[in-house]
């Protein structure tokens, strides 16, 4: 069930928008915002709300990579695996990233402080490697900067 917050959120939203078809990713980021991923309970809820069946709000959800459909770390590191940024060490952060952490792509740490995740493109080919961890994007990487940015994510 949506809490109160929630649809108070989405509902604030339905003026900007010319269909509330239009409004799924603003309502499936809000839950998200809330709860740190998108249950199928909510899907179905978000569904109920937007007048969409579950079927619709899934299909959206699920090709949108910045929405996750199940539970991840208190922070989510998405590292870029775009052409550029495989031309330009993509291999080398994914390597330290994964023995820092101690986890596969995919995988989140024993104390839920991170998720590592692949991403097609960040959209940032000029400054590669890069990675985002949360909202922030890292750039220019090389694996030694990796501690001191994994340092600011408590």
């Amino acid at each position: 069930m949506l809490s109160d917050e929630e649809i108070r959120e989405i509902e604030e939203e339905i003026p900007n928008y010319a269909d509330r078809r239009s409004l799924t990713i603003d309502a499936l980021k809000i839950v998200q915002r809330h709860r740190g991923w998108v249950s199928d309970e909510a899907v179905h809820d978000i569904g109920q709300l937007l007048g969409l069946s579950p079927s619709e709000i899934d299909h959206v959800a699920t090709f949108y990579n910045l929405i996750f459909r199940k539970p991840v770390g208190r922070h989510v590191i998405m590292v870029c695996n775009s052409v550029s940024c495989w031309v330009m060490g993509y291999e080398g952060i994914r390597d330290a990233l994964r023995d820092r952490l101690g986890i596969d792509l995919g995988g989140t740490t024993p104390d839920n402080r991170f998720t590592l995740l692949p991403n097609v493109c960040l959209g940032i080919c000029d400054h590669a490697p890069a990675l985002m961890i949360d909202e922030d994007t890292f750039t220019d990487l090389t694996a030694d900067q990796l501690d001191g940015i994994l340092a600011r994510y408590p």
